[in-house]
């Protein structure tokens, strides 16, 4: 019997160590992570990047998993099983917060919700499962692109702006993804509409593969402090109940 492929091995360890950090990885630190020399970690990231397993970004030169992969990882992951696992999860995050959750997922450039729980109180709401959301604009589309889990349809320059919060210019909205990635939570204050705010975070599921985001929105005097910064209790809340999630659906780490 043939024995194992050492290239396959290698390209597979790359693959798990993208998949299991927050952020994007230089060549070199890929290569000392893996023990490899630059000189084969820059080939098999090479092939993978023209099998789109592997992205690089422009402007860092680091990399990160490319939509193929992730949706090869995500297409198991039927959305009513997302669901399911998440309803208790997200109905427990309503009570404790007092806040609406939304539960999203990526689906053709947008984000799609799945799921809704109303804020516990007796306000008018409607409900929004089934309805698209902008990925720039809404903390779940946010998210969802600061881990690679979906790709910007139209080019960053035709973004709409939905009000005069709303990130449409290249490079502050890469600057909010960076910052998504390094906080493990993501938020967008008015830049949908105005008086609303949300926090999200991500879902991850077998192999750290981040497959959708849970969120807490609300009226921005109740989401954030004075000065527009998310609170952290709610955001202590939102990512346990992310953590919860993931657990139930697989992940390891996130």
């Amino acid at each position: 019997m043939a024995g194992p492929v050492q290239s396959i091995e290698r390209a597979a360890a790359i693959l798990r160590l993208l998949a299991g950090g927050p952020r994007r990885l230089g060549l070199g630190e890929v290569a000392s992570s893996l023990g490899l020399a630059k000189g084969t970690a820059h080939g098999i990231l090479r092939t993978l990047q023209h099998v789109d397993f592997v992205e690089q970004d422009e402007a860092t030169g680091k990399y990160q998993l490319g939509a193929a992969l992730l949706h090869l990882g995500t297409s198991y992951l039927d959305v009513n099983e997302l669901r399911s696992r998440s309803i208790n999860w997200a109905d427990a995050l309503a009570a404790r917060s007092g806040e609406a959750v939304r539960l999203g997922t990526p689906l053709e450039g947008q984000v799609l919700v799945v799921h809704h729980v109303f804020r516990p109180d007796d306000t008018l709401q409607t409900l929004d499962v089934g309805a698209l959301l902008p990925l720039h604009a809404s903390s779940l589309g946010k998210v969802l692109l600061a881990y690679g889990a979906a790709t910007l349809d139209p080019p960053p320059e035709d973004l709409a702006a939905y009000t005069r919060h709303t990130l449409v210019d290249r490079e502050d909205l890469d600057r909010a993804l960076a910052e998504i990635r390094e906080q493990g939570w993501g938020a967008e204050v008015q830049e949908m509409s105005m008086g609303d705010a949300g926090i999200a975070a991500p879902i991850r599921g077998h192999g750290g593969l981040v497959v959708g985001a849970v969120c807490l929105s609300g009226p921005v005097e109740r989401i954030c402090d004075p000065r527009g910064r998310p609170l952290p209790a709610l955001t202590a809340l939102l990512r346990e109940a992310a953590r919860a999630i993931s657990r139930d659906l697989g992940a390891t780490r996130w």
